[in-house]
């Protein structure tokens, strides 16, 4: 007879080796590797000084869609436009807006004032010539006779002259100072005042002679017409006997009779 206990004993034998073996199996199996999650990065807003601004920029991710700040560069005083240039005509000073006086005229023999006009109807530009002494007598004749009617307000005449007539097509009231391609600065201001025909300008030609002269330049295009007229009749005339311009109306020495 088999002994009961020995067949025990060979049972477990068989149990710990499977054991043993199952253990090894499933210790070789590679466990699955844990995925890494991923990583934040967090950047707290310090406040906006002159100190820490560069410092704050640097700290900004590279792949931020956020777009950098633009500055806005101030111009430096060399950019600055200045008040002198090249004179534009014989009859011009230096100066933005400004013409020689009558006197400085007669003395160089500068008589004949021209200008580039152009017909509104057949497009023909040509030159125009106009006498200094006849032109500007007719004018402040004009001035001196309805100064006090005008209230610092350009008359009618001024506000829609009456132009020439074309001497190509024939056409009535139909030749214009040109200002094709002309930049503010090269106006030819003595032209149009002789001619009287400043009212062609624009209120932004007009604001720009103003500008130039140190004259109050807001209001309607009467007014702002009417002080043109004034302030290049004392460039041309300073000490013509009825006074032109108030003096309170500038405080610039260039329009002062």
């Amino acid at each position: 007879m088999s002994n009961p206990n020995h067949e025990n004993g060979e049972n477990n034998e068989n149990d710990n080796e499977d054991l043993l073996t199952l253990s090894l199996s499933s210790n070789s199996r590679k466990r699955p590797a844990t995925p890494s999650l991923p990583t934040t990065q967090i950047f707290m807003r310090a406040p906006c000084t002159p100190s820490n601004t560069n410092n704050i920029n640097n700290a900004i991710p590279a792949n931020s869609n956020s777009q950098p700040r633009r500055c806005r560069r101030r111009r430096s005083a060399f950019e600055e436009k200045s008040e002198t240039i090249p004179p534009p005509f014989p009859w011009a000073t230096d100066r933005r807006a400004t013409v020689q006086n009558f006197s400085y005229l007669i003395e160089n023999r500068i008589l004949a004032i021209k200008g580039l006009v152009e017909c509104k109807s057949c497009k023909k530009k040509f030159e125009m010539v106009l006498d200094l002494r006849n032109n500007l007598s007719q004018l402040l004749n004009f001035i001196d006779k309805e100064k006090k009617n005008m209230h610092e307000r350009a008359p009618k005449v001024w506000m829609r002259p009456v132009l020439l007539r074309c001497e190509g097509c024939g056409e009535d009231n139909s030749v214009q100072p040109s200002f094709e391609n002309t930049k503010k600065k090269n106006i030819n201001w003595l032209f149009l005042l002789l001619s009287q025909m400043i009212g062609c300008c624009t209120l932004a030609q007009l604001k720009y002679f103003l500008k130039h002269n140190n004259i109050h330049r807001t209001g309607a295009k009467e007014r702002v017409l009417y002080y043109s007229y004034m302030c290049l009749c004392n460039q041309l005339k300073p000490y013509h006997p009825t006074p032109i311009l108030d003096s309170n109306t500038t405080s610039s020495s260039s329009c002062r009779p």
